[in-house]
């Protein structure tokens, strides 16, 4: 029975990104689904798959919508509602889109103390407005294993739109968060991540990407996408397929959450990275001396992690100056080829 003390980790076997389905199976699921006629103005759907939905509803208007949902990975439950509100919002992000406002869904189990309930309503609603939006409403079932995340809805320019598809052969690479929220979350549960490492990790999902975003937008970008639950390689080869290109990460390049590469090199991983690896094998090459901590590192999955990027070289030096400015962190993980799939290098 949870008490006021819950651990809300305790009420499950996994959480964030992690939890979700595997990306193999879902593109199965969902390939019939694809073939259906779309109607001209929904820009982004399901054939192909980005990060949102987005519907044209003027030359120069168009809406993003989009959910996202997921069982607890921290414990103290405000943090728990706002990192699954920043993992939401991020979808309209990585769109190039602003968002409006956002809908709650909520499975919980009833006799989760309603202090607790309280925290999580909170953590999101005041996520939500810092992201320029409204939490307005929402819907909650019992669950004997929490879980929490939003529908959001966001606008944006059509013509200005962020899509997995607008990478081309010569762009640069550029990640703005590290990489190894998973390891470290999941080192916890083992006992295994210091508190000042998760400390940094809860900061960082905590931190929301909208100001990567309008960087790119304003630049001129057309290629991006969020980094979470399919890994670094498992969105890299979404956008890569989407852009009939192929993308190649350099390993030593890669920034890494402090204690993440250690855990990786113990054998902690989680089971969404597991996978992860099974969906991009017949995509990947992996370069001879790559040290099999980066390997783990490229499959774990994110929670609420950065935004990958496909920067135009004449457009390079304004990107990294207008991220500079904005003071959001940033790195040169790779660059786009001609060709299809993925390599670690």
């Amino acid at each position: 029975m949870p008490t006021p003390a819950t651990r809300l980790t305790e009420l499950t076997d996994c959480g964030g990104c992690a939890a979700k389905l595997r990306a193999d199976l879902l593109a199965e699921a969902l390939a019939g689904l694809g073939a259906e006629t779309a109607p001209a103005d929904l820009i982004a759907g399901l054939s192909p798959p980005d990060d949102a939905a987005v519907y044209r509803l003027s030359p120069d208007l168009a809406v993003i919508g989009t959910l996202d949902f997921f069982p607890p990975l921290v414990d103290d439950p405000e943090t728990y509602g706002a990192i699954a509100a920043a993992n939401a919002l991020s979808d309209v992000f990585a769109m190039g889109g602003r968002v409006l406002f956002a809908m709650a869904i909520a499975a919980l189990p009833e006799d989760l103390p309603r202090g607790a309930m309280e925290a999580i309503f909170r953590g999101a609603s005041a996520k939500v407005r810092e992201a320029g939006g409204t939490l307005a409403g929402g819907h909650t079932i019992r669950d004997a294993e929490p879980k929490y995340g939003l529908a959001v809805i966001g606008v944006a320019h059509p013509d200005r739109l962020l899509r997995k598809g607008g990478a081309k052969a010569g762009d640069v690479l550029i990640l703005t968060k590290p990489l190894g929220t998973g390891l470290l979350v999941s080192g916890q549960r083992k006992g295994r991540t210091t508190p000042a490492d998760l400390a940094a990790a809860i900061e960082q999902m905590l931190t929301l990407n909208q100001a990567a975003s309008d960087v790119f937008v304003a630049a001129g970008l057309r290629g991006a996408t969020d980094v979470t639950g399919f890994g670094l390689l498992g969105h890299g080869l979404e956008m890569a397929r989407a852009s009939n290109a192929r993308f190649v990460f350099d390993a030593s390049a890669l920034p890494a959450l402090a204690g993440a590469l250690d855990l990786a090199r113990a054998g902690v991983e989680t089971g969404g990275a597991a996978h992860n690896r099974r969906y991009v094998a017949a995509w990947l090459s992996v370069g001879a001396g790559v040290p099999d901590e980066f390997a783990t590192l490229v499959h774990d999955p994110q929670t609420s992690g950065g935004l990958l990027a496909a920067v135009p070289p004449d457009r390079l030096a304004a990107v990294v100056a207008g991220l500079d400015d904005a003071r959001v962190n940033h790195w040169r993980v790779g660059h786009v080829e001609a060709g299809e799939g993925i390599a670690l290098r």
